[in-house]
């Protein structure tokens, strides 16, 4: 049973995280220091290695892997600079010190960086015979074989290092300014319910409030907030794709996902396999259960804000936050004490900044930083089940994060497609806790029903984003959109996902332009129905032969991106490109369906 109290906790009672493990602050002398380091160390690396990996008989193995070493101690220098700065900002978004400072990191290592570009490139020149060599007469290389095979694969798109200056020294007056003035524009948003004025975050919660009159306050003041400003994003969306179509022309890429699947390490066939598979059962996943929502909730059709309501005796009350840790956590330790340990440590040295407020990013999210440091853990923590939901998902972030970062700076980064495993395995437990110890019907009967709309979210709503996206791009290759261009893709798209007991109001048609995925990762969403779909069928797998399961798992999460997906799976018995594969994990979704159709 829940321990929950009512919602006049005041967050700032909530913890905020602690950033020193970065830097002290942005004034530390230790950041100007690491930057001319850096500095130093780049201009050395390009006078000392520039030219020499592209020409055979210049080489020798040892010069490889010292290169390749260098590179990766210059790197984390720079991802740790990014890293304070970024997640300093994102909770001082509206703070021009922050703004600043984060802009001036960003332009500091980009001209770093500039420094290193020719070194993939010279790589990728390296005959495969020649590396094929190297890899017998210097074994140390071997560890970096699957990195040179997610660079080869970039071979016939690569430019030559001018273009690929060029390319990176103006995305911080392209993508990455787009990016900003999307964030800083969203976060300056005030919406207003019943004379409260609330953030992105706070409105979107409303639209999950236990009373009908609430959400639809919420909708209609979400709509207005975001179609007063839908010029803006429209306008952002448009030169992105833009962006992204004169980028993919240069670089020969056949299609506007190519350059996302191949950064997955993943083949499109694979991908569009998924997006077919979740499509085709629309009727028997989210068309099914939108059908029975409004049958229990007793109406002919769910308003599109009516989605994610609680259920009749709902408990709405607030969850604690104390509680919320101490339900993910028990549940980590039922599966795996080491994770549970891990998970401990996010909540005992101030990795995780819980609460929601002004000038906060919204959403959540675990950066893992560099391996010398760990990961930090952002929440806007208010209290419902998908909070804890929310916090169990980035704790398997986070935990994935610490495995992987012995890997090293290359290798530690997983692909997408292994990303959301760790975080959406961790949602899975913790819901498979709270339901063994719910024995009353109509709680259950909550529970599973929330955990069907948050597997509908995953995995439908993030294939429907998929299409959206793909609809956008190809449509924005004809000409620029409207704004009434793209919320009529948006509004067909959810249609197709939601059914016909769902009414989807005119007033939704702006609501694709707060979805920050569009704008900073274009095609990740799918990586959400991967990871959801694979979790499925790894749980599957764990409740068949529990015998070893664990240790393959925490051994799977230790790998980090050193193995392809499919290597990272076989000991499994598992294989994403058969057929069947992706029918198995939407067959879980449906039967929590079914369990929870059959109580009455």
């Amino acid at each position: 049973m829940l321990v929950t109290q009512n919602i006049t906790k005041v967050e700032e009672t909530l913890p905020r995280w602690d950033l020193t493990d970065l830097y002290s602050s942005v004034d530390d002398e230790k950041i100007a220091q690491d930057l001319n380091d850096a500095k130093g160390k780049a201009q050395e690396f390009s006078n000392k290695y520039e030219g020499l990996f592209a020409e055979a008989g210049k080489w020798q193995p040892c010069d490889l892997l010292a290169s390749i070493q260098t590179y990766e101690i210059i790197s984390e220098i720079l991802q740790k600079l990014g890293s304070y700065a970024g997640l300093f900002y994102y909770t001082n978004l509206k703070d021009s010190k922050a703004q600043q400072f984060n802009q001036k990191i960003q332009e500091k290592a980009t001209e770093i960086a500039s420094h290193l570009i020719f070194f993939t490139l010279d790589l990728n020149k390296i005959e495969d015979a020649d590396l094929q060599n190297a890899y017998q007469t210097e074994k140390g290389l071997v560890r970096y074989k699957s990195w040179f095979d997610n660079l080869r694969a970039f071979r016939p798109h690569q430019l030559s290092s001018d273009l690929e200056k060029l390319f990176m020294e103006k995305s911080l007056t392209s993508s990455s300014a787009w990016g900003r003035l999307f964030e800083e524009t969203l976060t300056g948003i005030k919406f207003t319910v019943d004379d409260k004025v609330l953030s992105i975050t706070q409105v979107l919660d409303y639209m999950s409030h236990k009373d009908p009159e609430q959400r639809l306050k919420g909708a209609t003041s979400l709509s207005k907030g975001l179609s007063d400003n839908i010029g803006i994003f429209t306008f952002i969306t448009n030169t992105l794709a833009k962006d992204k179509e004169i980028e993919d022309t240069w670089r020969q890429y056949p299609t506007p996902t190519t350059e996302r699947h191949l950064a997955n390490q993943v083949e499109a066939e694979v991908i569009e396999a998924l997006a077919s598979a979740v499509k085709a059962s629309y009727p028997s996943l989210s068309h099914r259960y939108y059908a029975i929502k409004a049958k229990i909730l007793g109406v002919e059709k769910l308003e599109y804000w009516d989605r994610n309501s609680p259920l009749p005796h709902a408990d709405d009350q607030y969850i604690d936050y104390e509680q919320a840790k101490s339900i993910v956590l028990n549940a980590y330790q039922s599966f795996s004490p080491k994770m549970a340990e891990l998970g401990q440590r996010f909540f005992d040295n101030g990795w995780i900044d819980v609460p929601p407020y002004d000038g906060k990013t919204s959403g959540a999210f675990s950066h893992s930083t560099v391996p010398s440091v760990h990961p930090y853990i952002l929440l806007n923590y208010q209290g419902k089940m998908r909070d804890v939901m929310t916090l169990a998902h980035e704790l398997g972030h986070g935990v994935h994060q610490v495995l992987a970062g012995k890997q090293g700076v290359i290798l530690s980064s997983t692909p997408l497609t292994i990303a959301e495993t760790a975080s959406v395995f961790g949602e899975m437990l913790t819901f498979r806790s709270l339901l063994a110890n719910t024995k009353d019907p109509i709680q259950r009967r909550n529970l599973l029903a929330s955990k069907v709309e948050d597997m509908l979210n995953t995995v439908v709503r993030q294939i429907a984003f998929y299409e959206f996206e793909k609809q956008i791009h190809d449509s924005r290759r004809l000409g620029e959109l409207s704004p009434g261009d793209i919320g009529e893709i948006w509004f067909k798209t959810q249609a197709e996902a939601l059914g016909s007991s769902v009414n989807i109001d005119p007033i939704v048609r702006p609501f694709w332009s707060y979805i920050s995925h569009f704008i900073h990762s274009p095609f990740y969403v799918y990586a959400y129905a991967f990871g959801d779909c694979l979790v499925n069928s790894l749980y599957a797998v764990y409740q068949t032969s529990p015998d070893g399961f664990v240790e393959r798992y925490i051994e799977l999460l230790q790998k980090g991106g050193s193995e392809r997906y499919s290597e990272l799976l076989a000991p499994f018995g598992l294989n994403a490109r058969d057929p069947l594969f992706w029918q198995k994990g939407l067959d879980m979704i449906s039967g929590f369906i079914d369990e929870l159709e059959a109580i009455k």
